[in-house]
């Protein structure tokens, strides 16, 4: 069979899974809708925030940066796995002890302010949106290759599928519907790792395959550091970055990664504080095995690419130039009229435009892998942006059905009406969504990158401080808030909206990108919370009392005094 059938074949069957799961667990309250009813299991939890973590970024353009970054890349790989660290160890567990279903309902019970809660809100919406772009991109690129339709086409098919499990399941349909999304894209991903890795290297394990030795008897990363300079490149072994842009870049991935508002509602939907320490673990061992594969599957994808384009006579084209050419995400240039294919790093003669965001999905088409394989790899792609799509509109719905119509502006309402506005406020969600994946800001892991810089900038901060300080007030966590976000989006904006062409090394602050400002701001938001809280009033007694809870075990001071 060729590829289109086999894909229709598989993404219909995924597809079919996904709604059945939808339909089996619709929600039936708001607790249903927006924690699960909070009886998942520790296990299929973990297996859960392992593919609502693993998105778009993660399965699709993550390794595709890593071939075209080479050792650049790595600030991905760093910042997206240290960051679970963090939030296991210092969110999670206190998050879920609070209580509460959503970051804005913990910051407005927290800081004992509306305000705050509606700053909280409007921080929410803004990461969310900004990340669900990429996610939206994702699903519009799988579309447009595999199905053959145009990349919009794609955005609207997946903004449907999002939309029925999302508005009907609530975070109870989605929770098991992403059980199953993470069983799809880890098959989908490992099975053409390992496939390659043998091809190439003999060796089974894509994640040893990485250090092996190809048939000529070169180990793949000389080879590959060989290449490159001769095409003007960077060795795939050497960084271009400055050093403080990885750091930053990095640092804004981690504190990102522990306060994504989509991911930190998942430790709500387990019984018990001690379930949410296990998720946190099992999440880290799932979200590993794809993690750990990415640098393999990276430089596989390049070494193949540049094996089967570089120099090669245009009139004799490999088959997955022509077939990803009709998507319009690469494209060839005779410039120089000689029939061959110059792919070099100077622009005025570079023949090959190839869109970063390909490499993983073509990967299979270019190692001439079996035509279902190349169809499971469109399903995982599929499974891994629509599982983060869900996660996040959902943290939109709940946003503005709980925590702006519930806790602020209607606190009459009845529960079904919530349960309503929060399906009202998700179908928007998809349409916006849908809007910013079809005329997206960059590459999907740089959009999702301004995501994690945007929640590094806002929320991270004031959650830590929620937890950690006694001190901390409302008047500081409003002014932090803020400062890091308005600082973060103002930076963003100008180098990427405003003044692209002004988006290099020389102009930036201190030569941190735009990936890696929200260090800054992050950094700013606990400077000026600090600051404010010391010069307005403390917070009241009881707010300190429930503070105190939050962090010390229950039973704590039975077992001192014994």
């Amino acid at each position: 069979m060729d590829i289109l059938t086999w894909t229709y074949i598989i993404v219909g069957l995924t597809f079919a899974l996904y709604i059945g799961i939808a339909i089996w667990s619709r929600a039936g309250s708001t607790k249903e809708f927006y924690v699960a009813g909070g009886g998942v299991s520790p296990l299929a939890n973990g297996m859960a925030t392992a593919a609502d973590w693993m998105s778009a970024a993660s399965f699709i353009s993550m390794a595709g940066l890593i071939s075209f970054m080479g050792y650049d890349g790595s600030v991905y790989l760093m910042g997206w796995t240290g960051g679970y660290v963090l939030l296991a160890l210092l969110l999670a567990p206190y998050l879920r002890k609070f209580g509460k279903f959503t970051v804005p309902d913990f910051v407005g019970d927290r800081y004992y302010s509306k305000t705050a809660r509606l700053v909280a809100v409007v921080c929410a919406i803004f990461v969310s949106f900004t990340y669900v772009a990429g996610q939206m991109r994702g699903v519009g690129i799988v579309f447009s290759r595999f199905l053959e339709v145009q990349i919009e086409t794609g955005v609207i098919i997946g903004m449907i599928i999002v939309l029925f499990y999302a508005v009907l399941g609530g975070m109870k349909g989605i929770t098991y519907t992403q059980v199953a999304q993470y069983c799809v894209l880890i098959f989908a991903y490992m099975v053409p790792a390992i496939f390659i890795s043998l091809m190439l290297t003999g060796n089974p394990i894509p994640q040893l395959g990485l250090g092996g030795t190809l048939a000529d008897g070169t180990y793949l990363l000389d080879k590959l550091d060989g290449l490159l300079p001769e095409l003007g490149f960077t060795a795939y072994t050497d960084g271009s970055k400055a050093t403080i842009d990885v750091f930053f870049i990095t640092a804004a991935l981690m504190v990102g990664t522990a306060g994504l508002p989509h991911v930190i509602v998942r430790f709500f939907t387990v019984p018990k504080v001690k379930d949410a320490r296990k998720s946190a673990g099992y999440a880290l061992v799932f979200i590993a095995i794809l993690y750990t594969a990415a640098p393999a599957v990276g430089a596989f994808g390049m070494y193949n690419m540049l094996q089967t384009t570089s120099n090669q006579e245009i009139a004799a084209m490999p088959q997955w130039v022509n077939n990803w050419e009709k998507t319009g995400l690469i494209g060839v240039d005779d410039k120089n009229g000689d029939g061959r294919i110059q792919y070099v790093k100077d622009p005025a003669v570079n023949e090959l435009k190839i869109d970063k965001d390909i490499m993983v999905l073509a990967n299979p088409e270019i190692a001439q892998l079996p035509n279902w394989v190349i169809a499971l790899v469109a399903a995982g792609g599929l499974a891994a942006a629509l599982s983060t799509a869900a996660g996040l509109l959902l943290v939109i719905s709940t946003s503005i059905a709980h925590d702006l119509l519930k806790k602020s502006v209607m606190p009459g309402i009845s529960e079904k009406q919530e349960l309503i506005s929060a399906r009202i406020a998700a179908t928007f969600a998809v349409v916006v969504a849908g809007y910013f994946g079809i005329n997206p800001p960059g590459f999907v892991a740089e959009v999702v990158a301004f995501a994690f810089g945007l929640a590094a900038a806002s929320f991270f901060p004031i959650i830590i401080m929620g937890i950690f300080s006694k001190r901390m007030n409302k008047q500081g966590a409003i002014w932090g808030m803020i400062t890091g976000l308005v600082f973060t989006i103002s930076y963003i904006s100008y180098f990427k909206f405003i003044n692209p062409a002004a988006n290099l090394p020389e102009n930036w602050f201190m030569e941190i990108s735009p990936e890696g400002i929200g260090t800054v701001g992050m950094v700013l938001n606990f400077v000026v919370s600090f600051i404010v809280s010391r010069f307005t009033p403390a917070p009241p007694a009881h707010i300190q009392e429930l503070i105190e809870d939050i962090r010390i075990p229950r039973g704590a001071d039975e077992a001192v005094a014994h």
